[in-house]
């Protein structure tokens, strides 16, 4: 199961999600699945830096996704944030490293790794809030939001 949590402090906006196993005990593709996805998180936080680009995090999480033999959903991604929940830019989760703008320190973001056993492409349930892959697959989510610093990064919602 994914938790998605939001909270807003003085105006700004934060973003933060696990996924959690309920009920029987995983197996191990599902372990993996967490697992993975939980790395590629840090894999992405750990290249965010002032003069970094913005691809080098969906670079880093492709690269553990595809590691693992994981599918990477493309259709949502990470996101800049602050006054409102989601602002530009865009964070895709896949990609070439080295392109697209210049991290800079005061850009803040929510980065969100979202890793799949099968497919990329994902479908909205009935009640129009709720994401599943269309292929059926289990899927995981994790998300942090992280401010570019001067020196290199600061994950603002750290457990």
């Amino acid at each position: 199961m994914s938790l998605d949590f939001g909270a807003v402090w003085d105006g700004f906006h934060s973003d933060a999600a696990v996924t959690v196993f309920v009920g029987a005990p995983p197996g191990d593709d599902a372990k993996r699945l967490v697992e993975t996805t939980e790395a590629a998180l840090d894999a992405a936080i750990a290249v965010i830096r002032p003069g970094g680009r913005l691809s080098d995090i969906g670079h880093a999480i492709e690269q553990a996704a595809s590691s693992h033999g994981l599918g990477v959903v493309r259709e949502y991604g990470g996101h800049g944030i602050g006054r409102a929940l989601h602002e530009d830019p865009f964070i895709q989760n896949w990609g070439a490293g080295g392109r697209g703008p210049v991290m800079k320190p005061g850009l803040v973001v929510a980065i969100e790794p979202m890793l799949t056993l099968g497919g990329d492409a994902t479908r909205v349930l009935d009640d129009a809030w709720t994401v599943a892959t269309a292929d059926g697959s289990l899927a995981a989510h994790f998300e942090h939001t992280v401010a570019v610093t001067e020196t290199g990064h600061e994950v603002l919602t750290a457990r």
